[in-house]
């Protein structure tokens, strides 16, 4: 099979945005201007960014093949034994820094650029699986998509010699005037057809998408993971990709992308409405616990900032002495806000179960999880 050189999207493609491909941009931007403003009038909606961003990291690098959860994220940077192989949870870990770096030198005013791209490509991959991969530096030789070599790959990207160029080309229109949906659309297609590095180009170019939202400013925070709708429509999302190299079907493309960015976006505003009246409802059940309640009330508000944590987290984030913070925790476990997680006598883990079960929208996930960590 012969490598794949994308012609540049500037000038624009011509593009045929018929009914259906205006309706599925407009609902999707509608979606997203709702979860903006829905950021907005949440209480806290900060407290949300922690777990958001690693959701997204999650569910980006299962598409991959990592093992990893949330929990065993979340287990992993407590300093505890995640339920799967670390390997798994430390490139997880790495995603998260990668997108914190990227948004961080978006926000100093750093532009968006190829050389901020390789320096999150260069988090990504700086130990573990892809360490010998080229962190941090476009590829030297060719690769593949699918099969063992490219005479029998799904698909071959550009050669080598046509990276520099390409990553060029497509820079430039990130700072185009092109609509931004059609623009984060397009940016995304280009990325992971010209596959800029040896590994890693799905996660980076699944970053990406957060990246140019926000650098356009239609998100002012990355309460979106996009990534969950991806990966529950892997084969679709792999055709379509496939659709627009093979017969320059954009508007194809671009309508399953808008619908993939409108779900994501309203499943993301459903989430943060259903976690902040789980913490009002679990407010309002420690405000009746008399004497107690202070304490109780100061535990439930940290692991709001951290969903999993320790005595001595805990502890060390409150100032309260060790039998008063295990006190509370015994509260908050009557009442079936937290729950210990291990089952261990000394060094017990304790989720925010109500939290978790309503990130995930279900709890028989947040269960599993938790009988998975205990074994049998």
């Amino acid at each position: 099979m012969r490598a794949f050189v994308p012609p540049p999207l500037l000038p624009l493609p011509p593009l045929q945005l018929t009914g259906s491909v205006r309706a599925a941009l407009d609902q999707a931007l509608l979606a997203l201007g709702r979860l903006d403003g829905a950021a907005a009038t949440l209480p806290d909606a900060d407290l949300l960014l922690y777990t958001y961003v690693r959701k997204e990291a999650v569910l980006s690098s299962q598409i991959e093949g990592t093992q990893s959860s949330l929990s065993d994220l979340l287990t992993h940077e407590l300093g505890e034994t995640p339920g799967v192989p670390v390997e798994d949870v430390a490139e997880v870990s790495r995603y998260v820094a990668a997108m914190a770096h990227g948004l961080e030198r978006l926000k100093e005013g750093f532009p968006l650029s190829n050389r901020l791209l390789r320096e999150m490509h260069g988090i990504l991959l700086a130990e573990g699986r892809g360490a010998h991969k080229d962190p941090g530096e476009f590829r030297r030789s060719q690769n593949w998509v699918g099969g063992t070599r490219p005479g029998n790959a799904a698909f071959v990207p550009p050669p080598p010699v046509e990276i520099e160029s390409c990553m060029g080309d497509l820079e430039r229109f990130l700072h185009s005037d092109t609509s931004t949906l059609v623009k984060v659309a397009l940016a995304h297609v280009q990325f992971e057809t010209i596959h800029p590095f040896l590994d890693g180009n799905g996660r980076i170019g699944r970053l990406l998408i957060t990246l140019l939202l926000c650098h356009e400013g239609t998100l002012r925070k990355p309460l979106l993971y996009s990534s969950l709708y991806f990966k529950e429509h892997r084969q679709d999302y792999y055709s379509e990709l496939n659709a627009v190299r093979e017969t320059g079907d954009f508007e194809r493309w671009i309508e399953f992308f808008a619908l993939g960015i409108r779900v994501s976006a309203e499943q993301a505003a459903l989430t943060g409405q259903r976690v902040f009246s789980v913490f009002q409802d679990d407010r309002n059940q420690l405000r009746k616990l008399g004497r107690l309640a202070p304490t109780s009330l100061l535990m439930q508000e940290e692991m709001q900032k951290k969903p999993l944590a320790t005595i001595a987290t805990l502890t060390k984030a409150t100032g309260l002495t060790t039998p008063t913070v295990t006190q509370a925790l015994r509260e908050l476990e009557r009442l079936g806000i937290v729950r210990e997680t291990t089952g261990r006598a000394r060094g017990r883990v304790y989720a925010y179960v109500r939290y978790l079960e309503a990130l995930n929208g279900d709890s028989g996930a947040v269960d599993g999880e938790i009988a998975r960590r205990r074994g049998p």
